[in-house]
Parts: C-alpha cells; structure tokens; sequence
C-alpha cells in the first residue's frame, strides 16, 4: 500500500510539473517525456564502456574513414545551418546531441578504447540529457548563446576531424591542431561570463532561471576540466599522442 501511494504522489508530482513545458514542443519526437533521453543515453554508456569493448575484444578493428569522413563533414554541415537557424533549431541542436554518440561508438568499433575518458562520455551523455529539459521548457532565449557558440566551435572542430579522416595525405593541412584545445578553453570562459549576469540582474525576464544556473555550473565545470587536460598535456608535457575528442585533438 505503501508503495502504491508513492507511486500515486510521484505520478501527480510528474503531471503537474511537465504541464508546464512548452506547448510548441507536442508531438516532437522524442519530447513526451525525460525517458526515452535517459534510455538512449543509458544504452549509450553501457555500449562504449561495457558491450562494445567486449564484442571487440577478439575482433580486428573497423576501417571507418570513409564512413567517418562524411559523418564529421555531415555534422559541420549541421552545426553551419544550427549556427545561422538557431532562434528555430533548439531541438534540432538536442537532437544533434545524439549524432555526435557516434563519436565515441567509432572509438570503440576502431579499437581506440584510450581514447573513451571520462570527459569524453560525461560530456556527450550530459548534453543530450540536460538539453532536453531546456527545449521542454525553455527553447529560445538567454540560454541559447551556449549553443550558438558551440555550434561555430563543433564546425572547426569536425572540419579538423574530416580532414583527419581522409588519410596521412591530407594531414599537412592540419597545421592549426595545437589551437584546438584553446578554442575550446575560450568557449568556455565566454560560456561562463554570459551566463554569469544572472548573478547581477535584479529580476531575470527569463522564464526558467533554473536553467540559467545549470549552463554556468555546466559552463564551469567544463572549464576547470578542460583547464586539467591543458596543464597535464602541455604546462606538464603529459601530452599523449592519441588524446579523446572533447580533450583535443584525435587520430583517425
């Protein structure tokens, strides 16, 4: 009885508080509820840090450049028309959250398992999850400057990366690798300001401040992690020369 009557208070909890998301977003795939998200995310961690290793283990790894090529240049592509739609494409910037998963299933399908770090997985399982209660309840406003900037980031990020698929031959081209990991240091600090006036507003206009709090956490955390791989991999010189995706640099 007991647990009937939490499942009844949850269940009401539930209701009232997703009658409030954005009526804009019904019938969107995969907006009904917080469950799928946390599914394929789920799947997701359990494929590249169980599953996928294993079903490697004894088996030679994939030749993907091809393959590999036309995802990174499909996503640049995605995130050049995200960069210029944006004020209409916040679900299709959460949606792309599950594209780039693909990221780290190459990785393991190539036998690159160095290469699946914790930041690699806790950023690309994060994104998706924490962005679909943004796009819910809060699509538009002060808080997509975040992914404005990540968008124009991602497409240096994966032109860098389908140059790097196409073989040794184009690698000359990759003279500007070691500016990689400061891109993304800056897209962090200018994430973190922006957010930041939150802390000095007098009244937010923002419907969802909530959500304010969240991208500078995310913001932060992301900067003092990435400030980590810059001090071991260069101050330090632990640079090792196959790093993860969403560290610097990778070879492909």
């Amino acid at each position: 009885m007991a647990i009937s009557n939490l499942t009844s208070k949850a269940v009401l909890l539930y209701d009232e508080w997703i009658k409030d998301a954005d009526p804009r977003l019904e019938g969107w795939p995969l907006m009904s509820s917080p469950f799928p998200t946390t599914f394929i995310i789920g799947t997701y961690i359990y494929f590249v840090t169980s599953l996928g290793p294993k079903l490697m283990e004894n088996k030679k790894p994939f030749e993907l450049r091809q393959i590999m090529a036309f995802y990174n240049f499909s996503v640049v592509a995605l995130s050049l028309y995200m960069t210029y739609e944006m004020v209409r494409t916040c679900w299709l910037y959460y949606f792309s959250k599950f594209i780039e998963l693909l990221d780290t299933i190459f990785f393991v399908l190539r036998k690159k398992n160095n290469q699946v770090t914790f930041l690699h997985v806790f950023h690309h399982s994060i994104m998706p999850w924490t962005w679909w209660f943004g796009v819910k309840f809060a699509a538009g406003g002060l808080g997509t400057f975040h992914a404005l900037l990540n968008c124009i980031v991602h497409v240096v990020m994966y032109t860098y990366y389908g140059i790097c698929s196409l073989g040794p031959a184009y690698h000359k081209y990759l003279w500007w690798k070691k500016y990689m990991t400061t891109i993304q240091l800056v897209q962090f600090i200018m994430i973190t300001c922006h957010i930041g006036q939150i802390y000095i507003m007098d009244d937010c206009p923002y419907q969802y401040p909530i959500f304010m709090f969240i991208i500078w956490l995310y913001g932060s955390m992301f900067l003092v992690l990435f400030l980590h791989f810059w001090y071991h991999a260069y101050t330090k010189g632990q640079r090792l020369p196959k790093m993860a995706r969403n560290g610097i640099s990778k070879d492909q």
